[in-house]
């Protein structure tokens, strides 16, 4: 069963609520470079683990709401065919992670979670991750308890998924593209390769 958990950026300009459920989507911490970079990027490195990672919550664009602050969403791409990674202007929170407005799916970073004082953990919320991807950018080499790249049953989830969220209509509406147009709601800015590169160079 669903259950609406609020959604804030790290100052609470920017807030909004998700509909989720364990079964609903898949919680995963993700090692690679890029999800390094983008932390590195908004001089967040607190929203990554010692290795690295990042926690997010893959899940259908069309249960999630911004209610207030949606002025203050900006946009960045690693490269010009690279997934628009969405942050607050105002603190530089991240929040999520898209292919593009054809592709139902957002990957919701655990940093703009929030249910403000609620009794639920994320764990109670979303299920604990399900996988460990991409070890093989892990800061300080492979962890233990991850996958090199991405095993093959969470793969496979994965892409059920997301299936069953573009036969259903899950990925409009959106609060990052819109829905005629299909273009981002603010135009990303594309990071050329120095910048990029010099990103990445910290990580290893």
């Amino acid at each position: 069963m669903a259950t609406r958990l609020g959604l804030r950026c790290t100052c609470g300009k920017v807030r909004g609520t998700a509909e989720v459920s364990p079964d609903s989507g898949n919680r995963l911490v993700c090692y690679c470079d890029d999800c390094q970079a983008f932390a590195r990027f908004l001089a967040r490195d607190d929203v990554m683990d010692p290795a690295g990672g990042t926690d997010i919550f893959q899940m259908a664009p069309a249960a999630l709401r911004i209610t207030e602050g949606a002025e203050l969403l900006r946009c960045v791409r690693l490269s010009d065919k690279g997934l628009y990674r969405w942050y607050t202007e105002c603190c530089r929170t991240p929040i999520g992670n898209m292919v593009g407005a054809r592709f139902p799916f957002i990957g919701v970073i655990h940093a703009f979670m929030d249910d403000e004082g609620g009794s639920r953990s994320l764990d109670d919320a979303l299920g604990k991750p399900l996988g460990f991807i991409l070890g093989k950018f892990a800061i300080g080499g492979l962890p233990p308890h991850a996958h090199p790249k991405m095993p093959l049953p969470l793969l496979a989830r994965c892409i059920r998924l997301v299936l069953g969220w573009w036969i259903t209509g899950q990925g409009s509406p959106s609060p990052f593209f819109d829905a005629k147009t299909r273009a981002p709601r603010v135009a990303p800015r594309v990071l050329g390769v120095p910048e990029r590169q010099a990103l990445r160079r910290v990580a290893t």
